[in-house]
């Protein structure tokens, strides 16, 4: 087994745990502290796993559905850990972390990376800027469907009259929810924005089939944004369409 390998399972392990241990800090009633701390653990395997399949490939390690759905859950925890902290939203972690998981278990799946990876030839800093930038770019706009997820969660509970669970006394407020939301589509559109432009400017062209949905995601979320700018949108209309534009945009990401 590669290093590579092992720093994957590694991470995923750590992951999964992540997951259990906030579960079960918030089903006894308590705010999961240490979840940031097991998500840093996650955090430093991701980027040896991935500088370890950056060194074999001689280029960003985005060169099958394995590679893409790891940089995903590792830019998927990159910004858990810059805008969890900030915003204090302790219990975005609790559901960041499953999708981590799930994600790089996704990865595992044999045929989905290869096993035995060949250096790239010709890279250029254009192409190298349009991959980081646009996984960079879902990895903010997963984490707002994370987001609107939790929202979806406390408006359900809100609207049960369920106020005495743990979940509702571990979830932020509402307007906490829906600024993070807004501002992860903005940071996350921001982001697929350079990258398109870079894959337009890199003197080899992206295939015309994967520029094609990447500019269609690109005006699904611009048209999220801007009707929810112009003619606001109920927060859980907000939310539902934040994630099912997320899990099309990945479906078309990773296998278009």
């Amino acid at each position: 087994m590669g290093m590579d390998n092992a720093y994957l399972i590694a991470s995923t392990v750590l992951a999964a745990v992540a997951a259990i241990a906030g579960i079960l800090s918030v089903h006894r009633g308590h705010r999961s502290r240490w979840t940031v701390l097991w998500m840093l653990a996650v955090f430093a395997f991701q980027l040896m796993f991935l500088a370890e399949r950056g060194q074999l490939r001689k280029a960003c390690p985005l060169m099958d559905s394995g590679e893409i759905l790891n940089f995903l859950a590792w830019s998927l925890t990159l910004f858990y850990l810059l805008i969890g902290p900030v915003y204090r939203i302790s219990l975005m972690g609790v559901f960041t972390a499953p999708v981590v998981t799930v994600l790089q278990l996704m990865a595992m799946i044999p045929g989905k990376m290869d096993a035995n990876p060949q250096p790239v030839q010709n890279t250029n800093p254009w192409h190298e800027t349009h991959s980081a930038t646009s996984m960079l770019g879902y990895g903010a706009l997963g984490l707002a469907a994370v987001t609107a997820l939790m929202f979806l969660v406390l408006n359900h509970q809100l609207k049960g009259k369920d106020l005495r669970g743990e979940l509702f006394k571990n979830l932020p407020p509402v307007p906490h929810l829906l600024i993070s939301l807004k501002r992860l589509l903005w940071l996350g559109w921001a982001l697929l924005t350079i990258g398109i432009i870079a894959g337009y400017l890199a003197p080899n062209p992206v295939p015309m089939h994967h520029f094609i949905s990447g500019i269609a995601i690109w005006l699904a979320y611009a048209a999220l944004i801007g009707t929810h700018r112009i003619r606001g949108l109920a927060g859980r209309t907000f939310s539902l369409a934040t994630i099912v534009l997320f899990m099309v945009s990945l479906v078309l990401f990773v296998y278009i």
